[in-house]
């Protein structure tokens, strides 16, 4: 049974994430009646018993719209500004909209820092969980006032992926202005082909990712297809689709096109999925074809198999490791700073108190801090009813 056939109330909880174009007119501002639809899908979903969450674009350009701001790119300070002002409006245009049926938002804003921290991704996490419990509707947006760049997400998707593993949701939706995945961008290739389900995010389904797609948006493919990889090694399906219609949702459940990634069929725990991740990798441990095997075999990275150490990094930061193909096969939680890790690499962990000067650990990745990334799935035909449900 496909979604054609069936509504998502048998889903437990989804986030939706909307993108800038679809609530923001660059010449008029706020589309009132677009985001009134949109509520009534959500009230339509929590009627049967979904949690819903929201990742709203739509800040920054609102602001921009309210100030009167010039087309093109803003300076930083611009953007921080449009955000400030952007923010009021968005918080008050969701609430307003989602009390037309009797819904309470709740409006929380997070920088990269607050997901990639334990701690402060804890707490976000239970702020959530509180705020579903009372019934109420997150609205969840980047704190662009504060964020600069070097310590932002750039788009809501990545966001919406790390909202949807934060809260244990089970189905991720992603709305936009592009109905799904092509296997080109189709406004540059006539041939492009449509997939209306992928069954795992394989460099070839990476390589048909595009650009972004409009000047509102920060987003494109490319951070889609990344949202995709972090929210289905979680065990969380996701669906890309199109919001320019009214009732976007509904329009997903009577039949509109739409692409469907399936989850993991073996999904991490709630500390792995937080390790996974992570979008700014620390740095990367390069291993041999003997350590890949190992560590796909469930056992620890040792320093023998590490062959080259890149970046600097302290221990317990989160690490890429690489594989003989040149491609990231896992991520881990490292048991040394990078210069020690250096001096240890190719080396056997009996070793390591001799060139160290004390016992460290024997592991450079312990198993229980690590997790695969490139998980080969079975094939999926595009079916909905597969076990996913498996909380994050």
């Amino acid at each position: 049974m496909t979604v054609h056939e069936r509504s998502l109330s048998h889903y437990r909880r989804v986030v939706i994430k909307i993108g800038s174009a679809l609530l923001v007119d660059r010449k008029s501002g706020l589309k009132s009646p677009w985001l009134d639809a949109i509520c009534q899908d959500i009230a339509d979903l929590k009627a049967k018993g979904v949690d819903v969450l929201v990742v709203s674009s739509g800040a920054i350009a609102l602001g921009r719209t309210v100030l009167d701001l010039p087309s093109g790119a803003l300076k930083l300070e611009e953007s921080q500004a449009a955000a400030a002002v952007g923010q009021i409006s968005l918080a008050r245009a969701w609430s307003e909209s989602l009390s037309h049926f009797s819904i309470v938002a709740g409006q929380i804003l997070l920088t990269l820092g607050d997901t990639e921290e334990r701690r402060r991704y804890l707490n976000a996490r239970a702020t959530i969980n509180q705020l579903l419990k009372i019934g109420a509707v997150p609205i969840i947006n980047e704190n662009d006032t504060v964020a600069t760049t070097e310590i932002r997400y750039g788009d809501n998707d990545r966001l919406a992926a790390r909202v949807a593993t934060m809260a244990g949701a089970d189905l991720l939706i992603l709305l936009s202005d592009i109905d799904g995945l092509y296997t080109a961008p189709p406004h540059l290739d006539a041939n492009a082909r449509f997939l209306e389900a992928v069954a795992e995010i394989t460099p070839e389904i990476e390589a048909m990712a595009g650009g972004a797609a409009s000047e509102l948006s920060r987003g494109g493919m490319r951070t889609k297809i990344d949202a995709g990889k972090i929210a289905t090694a979680a065990g969380c399906a996701m669906i890309i689709a199109s919001g320019k219609t009214d009732n976007p949702i509904r329009a997903i459940v009577e039949g509109a096109r739409h692409s469907w990634f399936a989850p993991s069929p073996a999904p991490v725990t709630a500390r792995k999925t937080w390790i996974a991740g992570h979008l700014q990798a620390a740095g990367e441990l390069h291993v041999d074809a003997g350590a890949q095997t190992a560590l796909r075999a469930g056992k620890s990275l040792l320093p023998a198999g590490v062959r080259k150490v890149v970046g600097q990094f302290s221990r317990g930061d989160t690490v890429s490791v690489i594989g003989e193909q040149g491609r990231e096969i896992a991520r881990g939680l490292v048991s040394y700073d990078a210069d020690e890790a250096r001096r240890i690499t190719g080396r056997k962990s009996g070793e390591i108190e001799a060139i160290l000067g004390y016992a460290g650990r024997a592991a450079m990745i312990h198993r229980d801090d690590l997790v695969i990334t490139g998980v080969t799935r079975k094939k999926v035909e595009g079916s909905m009813d597969n076990k996913d449900k498996a909380n994050a």
